[in-house]
């Protein structure tokens, strides 16, 4: 159960008077709010110790478990199959196609490409003398007569088109566009403004018809419904919603306080019929069998298996001793002794002796 202290209530506001709707609306909403919240705060408490429990007990540890076993079975094999095969073998290829790709191609580059690239480029740069030589003394000198030639052609041909276009335009303007400017000035433009005239006062009128018809059928009920129907309505159920509020917010911590005494109530009830005659027997009990068991059992049963364990392993370095001994003397009779490496002349003195300026036996003083 949940028997932690709830949080302080939020500090009361000061209080508006209220009506006889209120006041009779609150007792019955309370009461039945306690009765249908109190089941479910309980309910809640249970699960949410449950939970904890649950936690604490199986879910925590399982995970351990779980991160422990994914670590061993899975990381750590992945681990050294990556650390000594996967590099090994990467290095491996790395150095093969080295020494399989890179080499041929570096020596392909320089022993071939690259004289052929060299050629390329001393023909690419004669043949670009000899085209610029062409461009130099055959093709701009043509293009530059060419040029001249079209320049003048062209102004005569601007000269020609202008004096077409000024004469188009005026035919245009004194045939075509007097004649519309007139005709709209005089004509278009005053029919459009009585049109327009006409269709506004058509359409305020229309406007104001629809205006005050809408505005009596259908904007003055539904403004009397709103102010003398739904206002009173929703008043009503926000006070009916309010009051279902604040019983809700008391019938959770009333429940709150039932469900910390039932929990307490079954707490010391589990603690005096289990905990403390499970306690009792391991005091009284189990603890001096244990504390005899362990003097008179297990610590001479541990003496006698160290006893065997320590004459087994003797046993076993004996049995290694004879063998090697024997598989020794098979290999003497096979093979006969080993050669001994001859001594060599050590030219560092030995014992403890040592060189000094004065001794006949150092690098300068040596006959």
């Amino acid at each position: 159960m949940d028997l932690e202290k709830p949080p302080p209530p939020p500090p009361s506001e000061p209080r508006t008077p209220e009506g006889c709707l209120v006041v009779a609306i609150r007792m019955p909403v309370r009461i039945v709010v306690l009765v249908l919240v109190v089941p479910v705060r309980i309910a809640w408490d249970a699960l949410v110790a449950a939970g904890r429990l649950l936690t604490d007990s199986v879910l925590r540890p399982l995970g351990r478990a779980l991160l422990w076993l994914g670590r061993t079975v899975l990381v750590r094999p992945l681990v050294a199959l990556w650390r000594h095969v996967v590099v090994p073998a990467g290095k491996a290829l790395g150095l093969l196609g080295h020494l399989l790709v890179v080499v041929p191609l570096e020596w392909l580059y320089r022993y071939v490409l690259t004289p052929v690239g060299h050629a390329l480029a001393w023909l690419a740069r004669a043949a670009g003398t000899g085209l610029a030589w062409l461009y130099a003394r055959v093709l701009a000198p043509a293009g530059r007569g060419i040029g001249r030639f079209l320049k003048g052609a062209g102004t005569l041909l601007a000269a020609l088109g202008t004096g077409v276009f000024a004469v188009v335009a005026w035919l245009l303007r004194h045939v075509l566009v007097v004649p519309a400017q007139w005709l709209y000035v005089h004509l278009l433009a005053p029919v459009g403004r009585a049109l327009a005239w006409l269709v506004g006062a058509l359409v305020t009128g229309i406007g104001a018809v629809l205006y005050w018809t809408a505005r009596i059928l259908v904007v003055l009920p539904a403004l009397a419904l709103w102010r003398w129907v739904l206002v009173p309505v929703g008043r009503v159920l926000a006070v009916v919603a309010r009051e279902i509020g604040t019983a809700l917010g008391h019938a959770w911590r009333v429940a709150g306080y039932v469900s910390r005494a039932v929990g307490r109530l079954l707490a010391t009830l589990f603690r005096w019929l289990l905990v403390e005659p499970v306690r009792w027997a391991y005091r009284t009990v189990l603890t001096p069998v244990g504390h005899v068991l362990r003097d008179a059992v297990l610590r001479p049963a541990a003496e006698i298996a160290r006893a065997v364990g320590r004459g087994t392993r003797q046993a076993l370095a004996g049995a290694r001793e004879t063998v090697r001994q024997v598989r020794a003397d098979v290999r003497r009779a096979l093979f006969g002794e080993p050669r001994r490496p001859e001594p060599v002349e050590r030219r560092e003195l030995d014992g403890r002796e040592t060189r000094t300026l004065g001794s006949s036996t150092t690098a300068l003083t040596k006959d």
